[in-house]
């Protein structure tokens, strides 16, 4: 847990969930939400919570890689890329569940460099804090 909570947001859903509509309090995040048709729903204009969840960890991620390698004295180059790939699925209990994969593309740093980065990023990303324990999540090298 924090802490000291430095910056909190907000936001609600409404109507039917993944088939409705969701904002952030302040209006940033203005988004409809529509069921992709693999989960049987209408696909087309929306996005839905899957996408946001990876567009979100992608982002947190490299900033935690980027912090990680300043503690470290090490460049993170400009074109350095996170992909954040998020899959639904039934759970054999009940419900739903969550498959992660994250690569991380860092040009021009040398390959040992570039694995301590992504594991010290895994470390210190509150995504992945957040998900230790319930998705198995190892982020590798693209």
């Amino acid at each position: 847990m924090p802490t000291k909570i430095v910056y909190s947001t907000n936001a609600t859903a409404t109507g039917g969930g993944r088939d409705g509509h969701s904002s952030t309090h302040d209006g940033a995040v203005d988004v409809n939400l529509v069921v992709p048709k693999e989960m049987g729903g209408p696909g087309g204009d929306g996005v839905n919570p899957e996408q946001l969840f990876a567009t979100g960890y992608a982002a947190c991620y490299l900033g935690a890689l980027r912090f990680y390698a300043g503690q470290k004295n090490v460049k993170v180059p400009d074109d350095a890329t996170v992909n954040v790939t998020v899959g639904i699925g039934p759970r054999e209990d009940l419900g739903f569940g969550l498959d992660v994969k994250i690569k991380v593309d860092l040009p021009g740093i040398e390959k040992d460099v570039a694995e301590d980065l992504i594991a010290g990023a895994h470390k210190v990303c509150p995504y992945s804090h957040a998900t230790s324990g319930t998705l198995d999540i190892t982020p590798e090298l693209a």
